[in-house]
């Protein structure tokens, strides 16, 4: 009589099967994380060309001009950003940097007011004026969340979704921002602003674009990263017409100047996603890291992932070149201001590599060297 004789595995089989599964999953997950990684990177540069269109609909409303939340004559009234917002006021009540309405029909915004009657009733003051021009980039108690940081405003979001927190502002990899506001995607309202969590969007202008090019001309005279830095601020007696932003076809060099780009350090991160340098839970920015690799959108409308190593080796380049036409060691030909590296160029001291040191630390878009019709990175073969 036959006997049944019940199969199954031994113990060493099931160890080798698991070992073999494991080593497929080890192999295959890096792969897995590169591709999420890549769809996130893409949805970020999808982000960028609906906020190029979202541009040009706002500049064929205003002239062509790059988005602008100060008035023109700004400059006329001197250099002390709230002295001139005084002045400014007690003879017309500006346009209010607004944000938005909330679900109990608030209306946030940065107000000014001063020089009464004319801006009799508004609330706030002078002191929000800072948010209204571009940046405060001089000298070593420069101030930076100027209106290039607040790419989401009401003014400008109406050509969006008409909300501030709208997810085109946001990329998907920005975590430490995402953290705070993501609950607010959901809500219809135009502004929400819960628990105190409140974040600037991911994508910011370049502040270099948002000046007159004048602004930004002089590092060409001076030497990038001398000792005067940036020379005197804009006035009246030196350039009235500072503060009117240019229109986009301005751009020289339209697809080596920056238009938007990811202000946070997003790809290729090496550290933790926060900067231990702030007090508050702040990433790293852009231009903190030589790993770092925005997605940027440029003036002629291309979309593409820039390299910092890269065009930190542009402006090297640049500074060569410009010293070897003219004979001299001095980087006039530097593609944005150096700064030397310290509490001058935008937050360089708070980055962790060799951005901190030298006149080379990378602050393209934000200052780059005659402004709109400079360039932020060099074509090869240039």
């Amino acid at each position: 009589m036959n006997r049944l004789i019940k199969k199954g595995f031994t113990i060493v089989e099931l160890l080798v099967v698991v070992s073999i599964i494991a080593l497929l999953i080890a192999i295959l997950l890096p792969a897995i994380g590169k591709a999420r990684d890549a769809a996130l990177v893409t949805q970020s540069l999808g982000n960028l060309r609906n906020l190029s269109a979202a541009c040009n609909a706002y500049g064929a409303d205003y002239n062509d001009r790059q988005y602008t939340a100060v008035p023109d004559e700004a400059g006329m009234y001197g250099d002390a950003i709230t002295g001139a917002c005084t002045a400014i006021t007690a003879t017309q009540c500006i346009p209010q940097m607004i944000l938005g309405w909330d679900s109990g029909g608030g209306l946030w915004g940065y107000w000014v007011s001063g020089g009464a009657p004319r801006c009799a009733g508004w609330p706030g003051n002078c002191g929000n004026f800072v948010t209204y021009v571009p940046c405060d980039f001089w000298g070593a108690a420069a101030r930076w969340e100027g209106a290039w940081r607040l790419t989401n405003c009401k003014a400008f979001n109406t050509y969006v979704g008409n909300k501030f927190y709208d997810k085109v502002f946001y990329a998907p990899k920005d975590k430490v921002t995402l953290q705070k506001i993501e609950k607010y995607f959901s809500t219809p309202v135009e502004f929400n602003y819960i628990g105190g969590d409140f974040e600037t969007p991911t994508y910011c202008w370049s502040p270099a674009a948002m000046w007159s090019p004048d602004v930004l001309a002089w590092s060409r005279k001076t030497g990038n990263g001398s000792s005067a830095i940036f020379g005197a601020k804009p006035t009246k007696a030196t350039m009235p017409g500072a503060f009117k932003s240019p229109s986009a076809s301005m751009a020289s060099y339209p697809s080596l100047k920056w238009r938007m780009w990811e202000h946070q350090w997003l790809q290729n991160m090496v550290r933790a996603e926060v900067n231990p340098a702030f007090s508050t839970p702040t990433p790293w920015f852009f231009n903190q890291g030589y790993n770092s690799a925005p997605a940027m959108l440029a003036f002629d409308g291309h979309t593409q992932v820039v390299s910092i190593a890269g065009i930190q080796q542009d402006n090297d380049l640049a500074i060569a070149q410009a010293a070897s036409a003219t004979g001299t060691a001095v980087a006039s030909g530097a593609l944005w201001f150096g700064c030397g590296g310290g509490a001058n160029g935008y937050y360089n001291s708070a980055a962790y590599d060799m951005l901190t040191t030298g006149a080379g630390a990378c602050n393209a878009g934000v200052l780059t060297t005659d402004g709109i019709q400079g360039q932020d990175m060099k074509r090869i073969g240039d």
